[in-house]
């Protein structure tokens, strides 16, 4: 049977708890949203013993569904100040439902000052001091943890970044091949760090695949999925050959591709940070231009990135990091920026808030624009240290603005926007200003349907209804535990979404309609979400893009942000 496992650090104990009714079909964002609402105080300090941390496995977690392992974390954001929630793959999320396990709840923090590990397996879970790993990176945790249990282990973990607390601190999740994946964006790194775990282990030794209701429905529908997403024309001949990574030459060829922190929205020197040429780059070394983040994916974004000389440097390197440091930073050098990207890994610190910080940086003159040498000792010298200057990038770009007095600071909500400009695609703009996440393109992808010519992205005609219609479906999505690509085939592919819904009423014995998992739960997690922060203090004004963005035209396409407040706010007349 489900249950919900409850870690209070204060006492170092341990109780089991049956899953209340209201929470049975939830999972996933649904579930942390849902307890995080109903648990923490909206005002509590994000760092204090009145924040919760939650980790929810996804509906279709644990199931044989492809492309449906992820693991939600949730908790209150000390970066924002509001309700977070952030979606991982890797191995812990399919293990911890295959244990039956439908959320862990952490709470309290130690009464002393040591660390601990939390260890979770098929006879409980249990709290044990930790002593070897404090201070050792991620990639040094998951070596620890895979010579002591064997490569299947999922493992959740924090890098110094979280042990210093950082507002911009990651927690770290193994693949299935050792690697960093994260729940990034929010800090919830420093939560974990604030409640003195250093790591997670998932044992999956006796675990089960999760029971279904209707077995033969849920195969047949299982089928149906699996072929939508393999056969949709953009994962086959865009994701899988070149990963998120396919977007760095399309959104600067639509001039939105933020350059020199957001100055411009092409980069002269884009080729050279490409899906492209890192693929030929990849094939020439030896590595893997096709890789997965976790068991059962059909996607295949993923890719190990090799050195010159064929040693894996980091692996999972996205358009996102690539559009940050390359553009946003103009470093032009792919080496470089894996090189970033592997030590952010390691530290577990979120790669979009750092990178647009640096380019704060660049801008107040610590170090000039295409500098990546100078960003590697900057993260290795600072970061990782725990120096003042390393405090103030780990703490995001907003902290990084304050510090140095810069008004230019892509930010809001105290997160910083990922690597699309707002102004020539005004849908995700939209997103950004509106999602109770803070600005974070996964909460509402209005990029795809831009592309796809859906709205005119320099126009507002549209713009709101497209970012709240995608709003709903990640919301969904991130219930499930579904990959946020497969959004790709439920829109291409009329044989998805049914397939889909089949999925989930099998799984759980009901019969709900499209609308019912779509927009149903989708409106009912949005609104838990913005409540929260409204009750944290979170108001309408701080639904709201930097003034830079209204007071600049971007070039090439001269595009501005000009929506009015009233146009912003109708976002959340549903």
């Amino acid at each position: 049977m489900d249950k919900i496992v409850r870690v209070n650090m204060f006492n170092l104990q341990v109780s089991i708890e049956e899953v209340p009714a209201a929470w049975a079909q939830y999972g996933g964002r649904a579930l942390t949203s849902t307890i995080v609402a109903a648990e923490v105080v909206p005002t509590c300090h994000p760092l204090g013993a009145g924040n919760k941390l939650v980790f929810a496995p996804g509906m279709l977690s644990g199931t044989t569904a492809v492309n449906a392992g992820r693991l939600s974390a949730g908790a209150k954001s000390p970066l924002t100040g509001g309700i977070k929630e952030s979606s991982a793959g890797g191995i812990a999320g399919q293990v911890l439902a295959r244990l039956g396990i439908k959320a862990l709840i952490i709470e309290g923090v130690p009464q002393q000052d040591c660390w601990y590990r939390i260890h979770v397996d098929k006879d409980g879970v249990r709290i044990q001091q930790e002593k070897n790993l404090i201070g050792k990176g991620n990639h040094a945790v998951f070596e620890a943890v895979e010579a002591e249990l064997g490569k299947k282990c999922g493992c959740l973990s924090i890098g110094p970044a979280g042990e210093f607390r950082m507002a911009a601190a990651n927690i770290s999740v193994r693949d299935k091949d050792g690697g960093v994946r994260s729940h990034g964006r929010g800090g919830l790194g420093a939560v974990m760090g604030s409640k003195k775990i250093k790591l997670i282990i998932v044992d999956e030794t006796g675990s089960e695949v999760v029971k279904v209701a209707d077995h033969e429905k849920f195969i047949a529908a299982g089928k149906i999925f699996a072929k939508t997403l393999v056969n949709q024309p953009g994962i086959e001949h865009g994701m899988k050959p070149l990963g998120t990574s396919m977007l760095v030459n399309i959104i600067h060829g639509y001039g939105a591709l933020p350059t020199r922190n957001f100055r411009n929205g092409q980069y002269a020197k884009h080729d050279m940070v490409s899906g492209e040429t890192m693929r030929e780059t990849i094939i020439a070394r030896g590595g893997q231009p096709s890789h997965t983040c976790q068991p059962g994916c059909v996607i295949h974004c993923s890719q190990v990135y090799p050195d010159k000389d064929g040693k894996t440097v980091t692996s999972g390197l996205e358009y996102e990091t690539l559009g940050l440091l390359g553009a946003g930073c103009e470093i032009d050098s792919l080496d470089r920026i894996a090189e970033a990207d592997r030590i952010l890994d390691d530290i577990g610190l979120d790669s979009i808030d750092t990178a647009v910080g640096i380019a704060v940086l660049m801008d107040a003159g610590v170090l000039p624009f295409g500098d990546g040498d100078g960003v590697q000792r900057l993260l290795t010298d600072e970061v990782a240290k725990g120096t003042p200057l390393g405090r103030v990038l780990g703490c995001g770009a907003a902290t990084v603005g304050k510090v140095y007095g810069m008004t230019r600071v892509a930010t809001v909500k105290g997160q910083a926007l990922p690597a699309y400009d707002p102004r020539p695609i005004k849908g995700i703009g939209i997103t950004y200003a509106t999602s109770p996440m803070g600005a974070d393109h996964t909460a509402g992808y209005a990029v795809g349907p831009t592309l796809a010519g859906v709205v005119d992205g320099h126009q507002k005609e549209g713009q709101v209804e497209l970012s709240r219609h995608s709003q709903h479906v990640s919301a969904a999505l991130d219930s499930f535990g579904i990959c946020t690509f497969v959004d790709m085939a439920v829109g291409g592919d009329p044989e998805c979404l049914p397939a889909l819904v089949n999925l989930l009423n099998a799984r759980f014995g009901a019969s709900k309609t499209a609308d019912d998992y779509l927009f149903g739960l989708g409106s009912y997690v949005l609104k838990t979400e913005h409540q929260f922060n409204l009750s944290a203090g979170l108001t309408s004004q701080q639904d709201r893009l930097p003034e830079f963005f209204s007071a600049e035209t971007l070039p090439p396409s001269n595009t501005v942000w000009d929506f009015t407040d009233k146009e912003i706010a109708a976002f959340w007349n549903f």
